[in-house]
Parts: structure tokens; C-alpha cells; sequence
């Protein structure tokens, strides 16, 4: 009785792996992780709980978990990115009349910035010799990601590299948005909030969130219009 116990509590590993229950609960306990240790050390605005929460993630992986059975598992979760990044619309209603305010410098704003994101990491990666693969993860770096995954993969480049670059993208725009409002010094929260969802999709309009609700809104329309720009114009400029 024991041992035919055992055997089973043995085998459990393997029967969960065959199920989304071990990749969910492993995300989701990484993500309850990140938050906490985020709290913990301070919250930090160049270590944001994402990215705790990948780093953990990603070790348990390595460790103890085969990546294939964990992705196969987590496609579950990748489902909701689309109905969360569509329930930001939420606020964007809520915000819409200081949204018609600023109509004028959102129209000539957002194509300037959502190009010079794309073309700036597409020519740096160039000048490096970077293959075509790797131009085409790079390029929608800057945009959210469900979006993003559409993008790249029309493109042919690398889902996982692409993931990595928008992960690293959130983080560093976050980060300098706030130096340089600091810097300027540049205290509309519109205009922060519209400038960290630009560039630093959903990671940016977490932090855009933490400022005030009108903040997050102009992220929230920033991350929407640069995913539907790019999604529309960076297939047809890349294959130029």
C-alpha cells in the first residue's frame, strides 16, 4: 500500500505536466512572488514585479521543469492577453473627454514615435548583422503583445526573442520616462501616461496606472494606437 503510494506521489510530476494545472499554478505562484518581493525591497521603479516574476519563473523552469510541457501548458494563460489589453478600453471611456482635448497632439505624435521605435532597433540590429530573424523580433518591441505575436510571427522572427526584447523594452522605457520627467521637468500626467504606454505597452501602463486613473487611461490609448499603427504599417515597410 506504501509503495503503491508512493509510485503515484512519484509519478504526480508527470501526470500534472500532461495538464495547463503545473504551468498555471507555476505562473501564477511567480507572479504572486514578484509582487511580494517587489513590496519587500521597496518598490523600485527599475525592477518592476514582471520581471521578478519572469526571473523566477524562468529558474524553476530550468530546474525542474522541461519547457516544452510548460509552454504547451501556458498557452491557456496567453489566451487572456487578448481580453485584458481589450478591457482597458475601460478607461479610455472614462478619460474620452480630456482624450478629444489632446486630439491635435496625439494625431502628430503617435506616427513619429511609433516609426523611430521600430526603426531605431531594426538599424542598430542591422548594423550588428543581425539576421533577418532576428530584425523582424526586434521590430515590434515596442508594442503590446498579443499584438505583437500577430506581427511577428507575419513577419517570420522568433516569438520567444520577441517576447525578451518587449520585456527588456517595458522595463527600460519605464525607467527613463520617469528620469526624464524628473529632468524636463514634465508633471501632465496625460502626457506621461500617453508616452509610457508608447513605449512601454503594458509594462508602462502598469506604471502609468500607479500615477492616477487619467494617467493610465492616456497609456492605456497610447499602447492601443501604436499596436493597431505598427500592426498595419511595419508588415509592409519591412518586406521594402
Amino acid at each position: 500500500m506504501v509503495s503503491e503510494l508512493l509510485a503515484r506521489f512519484q509519478a504526480l510530476p508527470e501526470s500534472l505536466a500532461a495538464t495547463p494545472i503545473l504551468a498555471i499554478g507555476l505562473t501564477l505562484g511567480a507572479f504572486f512572488a514578484g509582487n511580494w518581493l517587489f513590496s519587500r525591497i521597496g518598490r523600485p521603479i527599475w525592477l518592476p514585479p514582471v520581471v521578478l516574476s519572469a526571473c523566477l519563473l524562468s529558474g524553476f523552469i530550468a530546474l525542474a521543469v522541461d519547457y516544452q510541457d510548460y509552454q504547451q501548458g501556458a498557452r491557456w494563460l496567453t489566451v487572456l492577453l487578448g481580453p485584458a489589453t481589450v478591457a482597458l478600453g475601460i478607461p479610455l471611456y472614462q478619460q474620452m473627454h480630456h482624450i478629444r482635448a489632446m486630439w491635435r497632439p496625439i494625431v502628430v505624435t503617435l506616427p513619429i514615435a511609433a516609426t523611430m521605435a521600430a526603426v531605431y532597433a531594426v538599424v542598430i540590429g542591422w548594423a550588428l548583422g543581425a539576421t533577418p530573424e532576428v530584425l523582424a523580433s526586434l521590430a515590434p518591441k515596442s508594442v503590446t503583445a498579443p499584438i505583437a505575436i500577430g506581427i511577428t510571427e507575419q513577419l517570420g522572427g522568433s516569438v520567444p526573442l520577441m517576447m525578451g526584447g518587449l520585456l527588456i523594452t517595458g522595463v527600460v522605457a519605464t525607467l527613463f520616462v520617469d528620469l526624464l520627467a524628473r529632468l524636463l521637468p514634465v508633471e501632465d500626467e496625460r502626457i506621461l501616461g500617453f508616452a509610457l504606454g508608447l513605449n512601454g505597452h503594458a509594462i508602462g501602463t502598469a506604471r502609468a496606472f500607479e500615477i492616477s486613473h487619467s494617467a493610465g487611461a492616456f497609456a492605456s490609448l497610447g499602447m492601443g494606437l501604436t499596436g493597431v499603427f505598427t500592426a498595419l504599417i511595419l508588415p509592409l515597410v519591412f518586406r521594402l
